[in-house]
């Protein structure tokens, strides 16, 4: 194999890490996952007053355990469909192989 050819498969092996790591799923699900803990531990312990202010709903633990569930989903979405970059071929506009 060239030194071209192994250098083209490197790139294309940091590409699909960097497609991994820098997934928009995985950024937006972890800040909603973390503000969700957070505002769910602040409903948790939420004092009478807050709830008497808010019309005895306890506001922050709903939006706390919304924010985790819509968190967790995006970082399950991330895992069960991960982002696949695009091949060589794709970015250098060379039609590729026929599809089989």
């Amino acid at each position: 194999m060239s030194d071209y050819q192994h250098e083209v498969e490197e790139l294309e092996r940091e590409s699909a890490t960097a497609a991994r790591l820098f997934d928009v799923r995985r950024i937006i699900g972890g800040l909603f996952a973390v503000y969700g803990v957070i505002v769910t531990i602040a409903g948790i312990t939420a004092s009478e007053a807050d709830l008497k202010k808010a019309q005895d709903i306890n506001i922050n633990l709903w939006t706390g355990l919304g924010m985790l569930a819509l968190g967790l989903f995006f970082l399950a979405w991330m895992h069960l469909r991960p982002a696949i970059p695009p091949t060589v071929d794709e970015l250098t506009g060379e039609p590729g192989p026929p599809p089989s």
